[in-house]
């Protein structure tokens, strides 16, 4: 357990019921910390208490993005400084954290990001939005519930009525395994995208993949069928022991 002296981090993360990390986005982030071995705590907030949080810390918002004020978000306390975005984070962890190195871009990782996002991204929604209102607070739920409802235009449950998970999956199916034999493109250096060690990318998937775990091993099942999506969640294993 790091203490509150020795943590040079602060990490804000979405709280749910099971008291754990389960966010794809600040998973991210999570096994940067952790592959850097660099100290943190953990503050979990809810859903509602994202914004009034980060606002009262004095954080800027993102004029450019949807939800103004998200998480990840980060204390670096050492210098006194916050930034959120878990893009924006990695830049900075790995700027003041070089050792080991994390290569947070490549041709090949873009290619893989841009394929998980356009694929597998709308069957991850679909599978796991109706499910993810079942491990929130109260509070959270209601929040939750009502942001997604407006956005979607019609109740939750709807997405996974009667076949139509099925039939979501179904149609990526094979554009999905096409994503995870790019993975795959330097299996013979090693179980990581890019072969030996990890990248920014690896964390990218195993943080989705554990975001699936976390609200439904169903889906995450569905997802260590595809070659290359298992070799890579395992190969971050290390680095997800510290989930709170």
């Amino acid at each position: 357990m790091v203490t509150e002296a020795e943590a040079q981090i602060v990490l804000y993360d979405l709280a749910c019921t099971k008291n754990i990390c389960f966010s794809p986005a600040v998973w991210r982030i999570r096994l940067i910390l952790n592959y850097k071995q660099i100290p943190y705590k953990t503050v979990f907030l809810e859903f509602p208490d994202i914004e009034p949080t980060l606002k009262e810390l004095g954080i800027p918002p993102n004029e450019q993005a949807k939800h103004k004020y998200t998480v990840p978000t980060i204390h670096h306390i050492p210098t006194n400084t916050y930034t959120m975005d878990s893009p924006t984070i990695a830049r900075v962890l790995e700027s003041k954290y070089p050792s080991p190195p994390l290569p947070l871009t490549s041709e090949l990782g873009r290619q893989i990001e841009v394929k998980a996002r356009a694929v597998v991204g709308p069957a991850f929604y679909t599978s796991l939005v109706p499910r993810e209102i079942l491990i929130l607070s109260p509070r959270s739920q209601e929040y939750f519930r009502r942001t997604r409802e407006e956005t979607l235009g019609h109740p939750i449950g709807e997405l996974i009525a009667g076949n139509k998970e099925e039939k979501t999956w179904k149609a990526i199916e094979e554009d999905a395994r096409a994503a995870g034999e790019l993975m795959r493109t330097n299996k013979d250096e090693g179980p990581f995208v890019l072969g030996a060690s990890p990248s920014f990318t690896d964390f990218f998937i195993a943080g989705a993949l554990q975001n699936a775990r976390v609200v439904d091993e169903g889906v995450f099942d569905r997802c260590m069928q595809y070659p290359g999506y298992k070799e890579v969640y395992e190969a971050c294993g290390p680095w997800m022991g510290k989930k709170s």
